[in-house]
């Protein structure tokens, strides 16, 4: 199953459990019994936190992509240059490598979203998914920004 046909299906998911939610807490607030209207209450809170969190994916991924397709329009998408086990994995210090380098260069060039989108495909790489995230949001953040006008 490919990320977006699992994606698709835990979204589909997620709307059918908010819905049932949303109809149990409509139960519990019709009983008129304070416990049961406060947890009924709660039952309309979660689901709308679980859409917020499905929404803001779909955003992260929504711009993730299009700042993947200016970069490719480019020309610049990182080249995957790391080698691999025979098993088909990531060699480790092939990943530390060019990470290292990616690095680098984000620490050099601090306002370039394109260094940041290759620096977060470094860190998903190495599996530390959490920074890739962060360095991805940091290049969508750069990316929106306007650059600075020099005066020359």
């Amino acid at each position: 199953m490919t990320s977006r046909t699992g994606f698709f299906v835990l979204s589909g998911v997620l709307f059918l459990v908010a819905l049932i939610c949303v109809g149990e807490g409509v139960q519990l607030i019709a009983t008129g019994k304070p416990l049961g209207i406060g947890i009924g209450l709660c039952a309309f809170v979660i689901p709308g936190i679980g859409v917020w969190f499905l929404r803001q994916t779909i955003r992260f991924g929504r711009a993730s992509e299009r700042l993947a397709r200016e970069l490719e329009a480019e020309g610049g998408l990182p080249v995957d240059e790391l080698k691999r086990t025979s098993g088909g994995r990531i060699d480790r210090a092939s990943a530390d490598a060019v990470f290292a380098r990616r690095k680098a260069e984000a620490e050099a060039s601090p306002a370039d979203w394109r260094v940041f989108f290759r620096l977060a495909v470094a860190y998903a790489d190495a599996g530390d998914v959490p920074r890739a995230r962060k360095a991805m949001q940091h290049a969508i953040k750069l990316h929106a920004t306007p650059a600075p006008v020099t005066a020359g």
